[in-house]
């Protein structure tokens, strides 16, 4: 099975979620430094999409400007448009596989897409 995670090294659970798919010998693991490679709006789209939830609840809040931008009360546009100028308004670890993806605050969301 193959996987990507849109990873951030510097986050304790994109860690963990990394190293639950790094120890699964039958996963094929491609890492995306999201802050070095952001996704497109289109990709964030679809992942959001994929995963069932909106771009709000994929808005990362801690340790950004979202909230003085007015983000948290914008439209799905707003925040596609926010998040793909400033992927550090991208709450991760996001993981996609052929099951799914999903927001993996806590890791073990992930169980749900292997």
């Amino acid at each position: 099975m193959k996987a990507t995670i849109w990873h951030n090294p510097k986050c304790g659970t994109s860690r963990k979620t990394l190293a639950i798919l790094e120890n699964l010998s039958a996963v094929d693991v491609s890492v995306v430094e999201y802050l070095k490679e952001p996704p497109t709006r289109e990709k964030l789209e679809q992942l959001y999409n994929d995963a069932g939830i909106t771009p709000a609840a994929g808005l990362r809040l801690r340790g950004t400007n979202a909230e003085e931008r007015g983000l948290p009360d914008a439209d799905a546009a707003t925040i596609l448009d926010a998040m793909a100028e400033d992927s550090s308004l991208i709450n991760r670890p996001l993981v996609e596989t052929e099951k799914g993806v999903r927001l993996c605050r806590p890791q073990d969301r992930l169980l749900d897409i292997l």
